[in-house]
């Protein structure tokens, strides 16, 4: 939950812009599009928007350049939906952390289809052979004679 202004208000923001964006921006650049999260500055006066979108990159520009073709509009629409003196300034950033995310969910899975397709005789082998190769610590012999 959302504690401080600005957090409440970036969460006012991004309801409102998700739903401008689904039923009143009809510009067909825009697309398939979610907004992730909106950050707000401490005196309310920029909004960092981040988003994401299907497609490759030809499609991220062109989503790109048609959210800047509808920001005006939005920030004007907003000025009348939420209760601020002033609508915060709408700066648009494509959301590369859901990419990283889905690149890491591959990875790992990867990793875990590799290690079901190895024979379990091939793990055993390597978890002997790696336990022959490291030796025991000997042990710490403990001078009576000393108190610490």
């Amino acid at each position: 939950m959302a504690n401080s202004r600005p957090e409440r208000v970036g969460d006012q923001i991004r309801v409102e812009i998700t739903g401008m964006l689904t039923r009143e921006v009809r510009d067909p650049g825009i697309g398939f599009l979610t907004v992730t999260r909106v950050e707000v500055s401490a005196d309310l006066q920029h909004a960092k928007v981040y988003y994401t979108t299907l497609g490759d990159e030809k499609a991220r520009r062109e989503t790109a350049r048609a959210i800047e073709r509808v920001s005006p509009f939005l920030r004007r629409q907003l000025a009348g939906r939420i209760r601020l003196r002033r609508a915060p300034e709408l700066h648009f950033f494509f959301d590369e952390s859901v990419e990283r995310h889905d690149r890491i969910e591959r990875i790992l899975r990867d990793l875990e289809q590799e290690r079901a397709s190895r024979p379990p005789e091939a793990e055993t082998a390597g978890a002997s052979a790696e336990a022959s190769d490291t030796k025991p610590d000997p042990p710490i012999e403990h001078d009576p004679a000393d108190p610490g």
